[in-house]
């Protein structure tokens, strides 16, 4: 039964988004998200899959993730009825009969990759295989941990961010930022749902982040190959090399980035409502695995870094609503963005 409903015109439904770490949701409490405008309830079951539900009660639309959880189901914290993980109800209180029309909307939920996903949209659609590949987050020949940010703009500011990494330089200019990233050209490419955007930097100063994480003198051959996967999860291909050990071959070769330092900026971000989102980001490396005082530093880190975009694209989204009359423009820094976007318009184009 086809269930989606125009709740905007700003992100697709028929997708998967994550909208929590595997470790927030627990068979203990509900947890509350907001989803594409949706307010879910989530908790994880005896079998340990995850169950979503609107947050709305069917009686009274008291938030159900305000409830408990009973052998596998929620309570209502306002007069008790009881819903299972399909959201028909199970028990009403003073009352034998229940109605079959009793029951509140569930959501195809997967957890993968240490992510919680839901599906929004037409449930007969929830295909797990169109779920974004965010496999460096378990892989054991990757190490690393990330962190959520909930901010106060529209997600596909996000993606611009991502796809465009010249604000490395100016944003972050004490950290992962050096002059190299403006004025190096990108290149972008693009097929069917996907984008890719690279930046290829040679024989240049490692800006001070890189500099910690190689620990050699001289200059480097630097990368930043960007991966978008519709609708709005981003991989970071990034890291450095000493200049001319083969990170960037000249013939056409594998690269060889033995000699250097390799890491992949996991990034999902999740429409809350239209002018808000949550931003999942992990930080993970090829290289000294099972170091979680690093782990733990480089996270920690990142979060600093993440911040002074947050500052940015926040001041950027009031500046949007204060002015509608004026227009956002492009350069050609912005090909990978606008790719992006378009193919997100397409997606919710074909859903009207």
């Amino acid at each position: 039964m086809s269930t989606t409903s125009s709740l905007s015109k700003n992100f697709p439904l028929n997708a998967w988004y994550v909208v929590a770490w595997s470790q927030e949701v627990g068979a203990r409490k509900p947890l509350a998200r907001t989803l594409c405008n949706i307010p879910l309830a989530l908790w994880r079951k005896p079998d340990g899959s995850i169950a979503a539900l609107d947050d709305a009660c069917w009686h009274r639309l008291a938030p159900l993730s305000l409830g408990t959880l009973e052998d596998g189901q929620i309570v209502c914290p306002y007069h008790g009825l009881k819903f299972d993980s399909a959201g028909a109800c199970t028990r009403m209180p003073s009352q034998d009969t229940i109605g079959p029309n009793v029951k509140v909307r569930a959501y195809p939920t997967l957890e993968r990759h240490r992510f919680v996903f839901v599906w929004p949209g037409d449930a007969d659609k929830a295909d797990p295989a169109l779920a974004p590949d965010l496999h460096w987050n378990d892989d054991p020949e990757w190490e690393g941990d990330g962190k959520t940010m909930f901010a106060k703009c529209d997600y596909r500011l996000f993606v611009d961010n991502l796809m465009d990494l010249t604000h490395e330089t100016f944003v972050h200019a004490t950290s992962i930022g050096h002059q190299s990233v403006a004025e190096t050209p990108l290149e972008t490419t693009h097929e069917g749902d996907r984008v890719r955007v690279q930046r290829i930097m040679e024989n240049v100063d490692a800006p001070p982040f890189w500099r910690a994480q190689l620990g050699k003198p001289g200059n480097v051959d630097r990368w930043q190959i960007i991966d978008f996967e519709a609708p709005c999860t981003i991989v970071l291909d990034v890291g450095v090399a000493p200049t001319g050990t083969g990170a960037i071959p000249k013939d056409g070769s594998k690269p060889d980035r033995s000699q250097g330092v390799n890491g992949r900026v996991l990034n999902t971000i999740t429409p809350e409502t239209d002018n808000t989102c949550m931003y999942f980001w992990s930080l993970v490396r090829s290289y000294k695995l099972r170091d979680q005082s690093l782990t733990s530093l480089l996270r920690e880190a990142n979060a600093t870094i993440f911040v002074e975009d947050q500052i940015v694209l926040e001041a950027q989204q009031k500046m949007i609503e204060a002015r509608p009359d004026l227009a956002l423009r492009t350069l050609n820094i912005d090909a990978g963005s606008m790719r992006a976007r378009r193919i997100i318009d397409r997606m919710i184009e074909a859903e009207a």
